[in-house]
């Protein structure tokens, strides 16, 4: 059981995709392991999600509709077909209405939904809302936000410095607390000769390149993940397939762990404003050595870390040149145990939750100061 009081929460999670495996995304993965971990902790979670999630109850109040594509190439993790949006919103007030229920007990929302609406349950009905900011600026939460009043229950985390800078330029202030890896899950791997690639198949992430380096550096790839932009994929990276180049498609966290675990270097190739890049943090507690593009958050995770490079975003030879460097180091002298070390103790799951679980306690107690939440964090 929790040093913390415990507490009764309501984890909404991003409306998108259900949270089970294979996760769809580092987004899912976060709050899937929030939700396990806050259970075990002995509080009582009842969770918001996309229906066809884990931890949902059979009562569908708090299942949200996912969106229904026509045709499976329109699927896209950036927009929604035409009347979703609607029907999220319609989702939305039933929830708040559940909320607002005389016989409802909840302590504190545990908020990582890309949705406004949410955010202001806390001026709307008085429940105290911490929301974690995951992406970089939506002008939904941002509207949202402008909408609250000083008296609202509600605090903004956000994954990292740069994300906060970032929200901060649209008038938006949260705290950082920094994503957690589970170490039970990433396990320390042996190592190999092949390189890895793994996450959403989007543009934004660009496997395209990760193959066009490991083409120039005449190393074999493996691709992991779940195509999130059906149209890209078929244009960018199918015909970049063969001769080495191999896509596994989405694994669950095992044989992902396993994947990763086994290669010599993991590549990672963002081309937007990366808020975090759990990634990145996931490889390197396999003691698997990353070489990731300069972009958003990437240069602030890997900071100081062992078996890491980072090279301009979108420079195909220098990430081919610093994967060979670092697959060839990792083979000769840089060992993963000291990668894995290094990674558990910068990105542990239970040190950052055990944080966050303050923040939420302290949150549930009261309408907090600034001075409340940093106690907290010290505590």
């Amino acid at each position: 059981m929790s040093a913390v009081e415990r507490l009764r929460i309501l984890v909404v999670a991003p409306e998108r995709h259900a949270l089970r495996q294979p996760h769809a995304g580092g987004l899912e993965t976060v709050v899937w392991n929030r939700v396990r971990w806050l259970r075990r902790q002995g509080h009582d979670v009842q969770l918001c999600a996309a229906e066809g999630s884990d931890f949902l109850d059979a009562d569908t109040t708090l299942h949200l509709p996912r969106p229904r594509w026509q045709r499976a190439r329109d699927s896209s993790d950036t927009d929604f077909p035409e009347g979703h949006r609607r029907v999220l919103t319609d989702a939305f007030d039933r929830v708040r209405d559940w909320l607002d229920a005389p016989e409802t007990r909840v302590d504190v929302v545990d908020n990582h939904s890309l949705h406004g609406d949410p955010i202001l349950w806390s001026r709307d009905i008085g429940v105290p809302v911490v929301t974690t900011l995951h992406t970089p600026p939506l002008s939904d939460i941002v509207i949202a936000s402008n909408a609250l009043e000083g008296s609202s229950p509600h605090r903004f985390l956000a994954v990292s410095q740069y994300t906060a800078r970032a929200w901060s330029a649209e008038g938006v202030d949260a705290f950082v607390f920094p994503n957690g890896v589970d170490s039970e899950q990433w396990r320390l791997g042996a190592g190999g000769e092949g390189w890895v690639w793994f996450g959403r198949i989007i543009p934004e992430k660009a496997p395209h390149l990760a193959i066009l380096a490991a083409r120039r550096a005449g190393a074999r790839l493996k691709l992991a993940g779940r195509i999130g932009d059906a149209a890209y994929f078929a244009r960018e990276v199918e015909p970049l397939l063969g001769g080495g180049i191999e896509y596994v498609g989405a694994l669950h966290h095992t044989e992902l762990c396993d994947l990763v675990g086994a290669a010599s270097v993991a590549l990672v190739t963002p081309v937007w404003s990366e808020p975090f890049g759990l990634v990145m943090a996931e490889a390197l507690m396999t003691g698997t050595p990353v070489a990731a593009f300069d972009s958003g958050g990437t240069s602030e995770v890997l900071a100081g870390m062992p078996g890491t490079a980072i090279v301009p975003a979108g420079d195909v030879d220098a990430l081919a040149h610093a994967a060979t460097a670092l697959a060839r180091h990792s083979r000769t002298g840089l060992t993963r145990p000291q990668v894995r070390a290094a990674a558990t103790s910068r990105y542990s799951l239970e040190r950052q939750h055990r944080e966050v679980e303050r923040v939420l306690s302290v949150s549930a107690q009261s309408v907090f100061a600034t001075s409340d939440v940093v106690e907290a964090v010290r505590a």
